[in-house]
């Protein structure tokens, strides 16, 4: 394995009644609070009253950014900007799923930056600083809420991109499964299989001697597995929502990755698609991954018939390697089917007419992904096998 330092600054409250913790996280930074939450639903649910009950205890002033969409828009950053600048935002207080946080990641450290926060998805920055940032998690999927990650659509010029700094670590989350237990099956769906999609990413790496970390994926692999099935048929169980919760935390806070390079070329190949079409993130990699899959098996069979064994328990006796490996891309497409997820790109009518406007998005910072390199042409050849 690499050498590697490992640290994440953010503080976890999990379980039944953290939200009462908030007040007094929110008042270490400040009582000047803006509230970045999506599409209205926590209002549905209740959460929104308790929350505004919550920073009530400490005389929070709250300014409110409401409606942040699936794929965080540049141009909702630009507003939260503005607002953190206008009344003075002592702390950024996202509630709500991942794209909630992405945005809010991207506002928190916008607001510390003279020039557009776009800057730091191209490349042409480093983030110097930013805002404290809590999150109250409502969806299992993204693991934004223990990361420094965050990804953000520039609806102008249709390009999603990725981006990180130090500086957008969540000062703290509080996730408590039962605010995910009104999350629609798709949603639910499409959740499990970002999870999966980034353990994936993470256990198809190139190093060595790394026994340890592959153990663990596995493991997390096998836990979605035996949960999913579980939570689609009880989309109200606490028990199953707390397992997923928590496997969404772990998916993608950095312990998985402690020492290897993961690959991350289907997440960037999916982010291209969802750029021009505005499909959910999760569908979009519940149809590519098996795709990418097949397509870099022969670069390394040991590792992917070590999967098809480990997590989807196919039996090698009298196989070959690469009946094995076929054996458990297929079990991952038959898990994914079952539990109701998109395998086509036909599924979200996309045709090829827009193919090679995906792949130069793909590659417009060159080739990528460490488990094995991708060009221009491997990204169309990906996607005409997903149509």
């Amino acid at each position: 394995m690499n050498t590697f330092t490992f640290h994440n600054p953010t503080k976890l409250i999990f379980g039944k009644n953290t939200l009462s913790s908030l007040s007094k996280e929110v008042e270490k930074f400040g009582r000047n609070v803006l509230l970045v939450y999506g599409g209205g639903s926590i209002k549905r649910t209740g959460l929104y009253d308790e929350v505004k009950t919550e920073l009530s205890k400490i005389n929070a002033v709250v300014t409110e950014l409401a409606g942040v969409q699936p794929n965080p828009r540049l141009s909702t950053v630009h507003e939260g900007v503005d607002l953190c600048r206008k009344h003075h935002i002592d702390l950024v207080l996202a509630v709500g799923g991942g794209s909630v946080i992405d945005c809010a990641k991207a506002i928190a450290v916008g607001a510390k930056y003279d020039g557009d926060m776009w800057d730091f998805a191209e490349r042409k920055a480093v983030a110097q600083g930013g805002l404290p940032l809590g999150t109250v998690l409502t969806i299992a999927a993204t693991g934004s809420e223990m990361n420094a990650g965050s990804v953000i659509t520039n609806e102008k010029t249709e390009e999603k991109l990725g981006w990180g700094s130090y500086y957008a670590f969540p000062a703290f989350s509080i996730l408590d499964a039962t605010y995910t237990a009104t999350l629609p099956k798709d949603q639910t769906v499409y959740g499990m299989v970002d999870i999966m999609s980034h353990v994936f990413e993470t256990y198809f790496h190139p190093d060595k001697n790394t026994l340890l970390q592959d153990e663990f994926c596995e493991g997390l692999l096998r836990t979605v597995i035996e949960t999913a099935p579980k939570l689609i048929a009880d989309l109200q169980s606490y028990e199953h929502r707390e397992t997923i919760l928590l496997a969404g935390t772990m998916a993608l806070n950095g312990v998985l990755s402690m020492g290897v390079r993961g690959d991350w070329a289907t997440h960037n190949i999916e982010h291209a698609v969802s750029a021009v079409y505005d499909i959910p993130h999760g569908g979009g990699l519940a149809i590519l991954f098996p795709h990418w899959m097949k397509y870099n098996m022969h670069h390394d069979l040991a590792r992917f018939k070590r999967l098809a064994v480990k997590v989807f328990n196919v039996d090698p006796t009298g196989k070959s390697d690469e009946q094995v490996a076929e054996e458990g891309i297929s079990a991952l497409r038959a898990f994914w089917d079952s539990i109701g997820a998109p395998s086509r790109l036909a599924d979200y009518d996309i045709d090829d007419s827009k193919l090679e406007l995906m792949a130069d998005k793909a590659v417009r910072f060159g080739s990528f992904g460490n488990f094995s390199k991708l060009e221009k042409e491997d990204v169309m050849e990906i996607y005409r096998r997903a149509l």
